[in-house]
């Protein structure tokens, strides 16, 4: 996730201007040119997709999906094949899915160099093999809680949080979300040399001076559960879980919080309060998940307009948009709607960077109370939502009033049934 990420200049060879040519290029040439362009783009994913007459590359850009060469067949293979020898991947497997790594170096324009990790995954298809890869870059810089989106009211309150001597603190959302650099971002503020913070990753995205990082490795069985025993005994403060996968690793996790050590993990859920039911559907019992849990930090991600090109509307005629959201709005905020609109700047899409839009669930006394009585999702939401909540389509509007995004942008990230008001 990027909150202050800058979308690239557009070039001859931008998406935005057309594919990018491969044609007469060398295999080796040509996998360079088709990651340096990704890499220049910012983009997340790198995917190569056999069809019947060809092979198209497409890159994950702002989390969107967009076209970026078209290969023939044979072209299209070798690259894969140059792609997995690199990620010393078994270049004679291909009925089975498999996954590598490469260290991809890369020249910037300004001739420094760049290093990305790429995580490799194949998987058979219809017409050959499939290839996606992460680019994940090793230059990137961690935030803080003031860049991540998160409203004054929410950063005071996971600050609160983050400054308790245990428990837990989930962080929920699809993948893509975010909710990785949500939590490093967190460990950021914890490590201040004071504590001993352990973290179990699958994979490692970033390097932390200071912090004990661990990944999990399938292969040989070492996966979440068994490291968190491990770390465990290694004393720590502080444990960051990658993922809560299983009920063993639920289990560990609510052990470790209700003995002292303060744990951040992540669990699929598609809002705050979903993350209580994820628990229990994991076999965690009510009365210990209530007693560990201090605060769900649930969240998505949306494109930010771009500030050369974006265009607004006066709502003059539609005085009342916001006042759901009146009491956050500055003097004079409001009044306006904002659109994409596009530029070269942007690439033509209307959008240039991304930021979050969280919905946090601090547990009070009453709240800790029903998910002790192992009461509902939607009556543990409705107590958060008189306790003041600042809930999905609140954090959403006021991203729209304050035009750092659209609308349509919202629709687009945010599933309908949490931008639509239950009364």
């Amino acid at each position: 996730m990027s909150a202050t990420m800058q979308a690239p200049q557009a070039t001859d060879t931008t998406p935005a201007q057309g594919l990018i040519s491969l044609t007469g290029d060398s295999i080796e040439a040509a996998t360079e040119q088709l990651l340096a362009h990704a890499a220049r783009l910012q983009a997340s994913d790198v995917f190569l997709c056999s069809n019947e007459q060809c092979v198209i590359a497409q890159v994950r850009h702002l989390g969107i999906v967009r076209p970026l060469a078209v290969m023939p067949v044979e072209q299209g293979k070798r690259v894969i094949t140059l792609i997995k020898a690199r990620a010393l991947m078994d270049l004679a497997e291909k009925r089975r899915p498999q996954e590598g790594r490469w260290i991809f170096q890369h020249t910037l324009a300004d001739k420094s160099e760049a290093a990305f990790d790429l995580r490799v995954s194949t998987i058979p298809t219809a017409f050959g093999e499939d290839m996606a890869l992460r680019l994940l870059d090793r230059s990137s810089k961690l935030f803080t809680l003031d860049n991540l989106g998160l409203t004054r009211s929410q950063r005071n309150i996971l600050n609160s949080t983050l400054d308790s001597p245990g428990g837990l603190i989930l962080f929920t959302g699809p993948t893509g979300s975010g909710k990785t650099a949500t939590m490093y971002t967190c460990l950021q503020k914890l490590n201040d040399g004071r504590r001993k913070i352990n973290t179990i990753e699958d994979p490692i995205e970033y390097a932390v001076d200071g912090v004990r990082q661990s990944q999990v490795n399938p292969v040989i069985g070492l996966g979440f559960s068994e490291l968190l025993r491990s770390v465990m005994r290694q004393a720590p403060d502080v444990i960051m879980i990658g993922e809560i996968r299983d009920p063993e690793t639920a289990s560990i996790a609510i052990r470790a919080a209700n003995s002292g050590h303060l744990v951040l993990a992540t669990i699929h859920a598609v809002a705050a309060a979903g993350a209580i039911h994820s628990m229990r559907a994991l076999g965690v019992h009510p009365h210990f998940l209530a007693t560990a849990l201090r605060c769900i930090v649930a969240q998505r991600l949306v494109r930010t307009l771009c500030p050369a090109c974006k265009t607004c509307f006066d709502l003059a005629d539609a005085p009342h948009t916001f006042d759901e959201v009146a009491p956050f709005l500055s003097e004079g905020e409001g009044k306006l709607l904002w659109a994409a609109r596009g530029c070269p700047e942007c690439l033509m899409t209307g959008y240039a960077s991304r930021t979050g839009v969280f919905e946090l669930l601090p547990i009070t006394r009453d709240l800790r109370n029903l998910i002790s009585e192992n009461h509902t999702v939607q009556e543990i939401r409705t107590q958060a939502a008189q306790e003041k909540m600042l809930e999905f389509r609140h954090a959403a509007m006021l991203k729209v009033a304050h035009g750092e995004t659209s609308t349509e942008e919202v629709f687009r990230a945010i599933p309908t049934e949490h931008l639509v008001s239950e009364d």
